[in-house]
């Protein structure tokens, strides 16, 4: 398969999965309906973020001015992300790590900018915590996004490995 085909394809299954996911929460949650999965670290709570990250800018006076922001950077990730992963040159340079954490991003912010301009905010269901400390709630484009990044680090720090073993020989 060709490489740009496999990253546009990773980057739609996670938007399948995330829609699927919000949907089946949103069809039997009700806002702020926690369900227990495993007690106290787990539970899977229905919450609306209108926010980013951590609830950032949820308290913003503007509501027109933090969507135009959030989708405008949204929008911004998602043109810079499919020119790198859709420039026939550029892909067949880029490692398969680099590729995989591409299409994690693209697929992740794909998924959460679909949820901001149709809602205006973005639902979140994962929540995390050791006993009394939470984690904020996150969603599958989350966790895509986030994973995409760490394997963005990682393999920058491979390929800077890679290029200090040559110039040391």
């Amino acid at each position: 398969m060709d490489r740009r085909l496999a990253s546009l394809a990773a980057a739609a299954a996670v938007v399948l999965l995330d829609r699927l996911t919000k949907s089946l929460i949103k069809t039997h949650f009700s806002a702020w309906d926690n369900l227990t999965v495993i007690p106290g670290i787990f539970n899977i709570v229905h919450t609306e973020n209108p926010g980013i990250a951590f609830g950032l800018l949820a308290d913003a006076s503007n509501y027109w001015w933090r969507g135009v922001v959030l989708i405008g950077f949204s929008i911004s990730v998602l043109i810079a992300v499919s020119a790198m992963l859709l420039r026939p040159a550029s892909v067949a340079a880029l490692s398969g790590l680099l590729r995989t954490g591409l299409s994690l991003v693209l697929g992740g912010a794909a998924g959460n900018l679909y949820d901001r301009i149709v809602n205006g905010t973005v639902t979140d269901f994962v929540e995390v915590h050791a006993g009394p400390y939470y984690f904020p709630a996150f969603n599958v484009a989350d966790s895509a996004i986030f994973i995409g990044a760490c394997l963005l680090l990682l393999d920058m720090w491979r390929s800077r490995e890679r290029k200090s073993e040559t110039a040391d020989i």
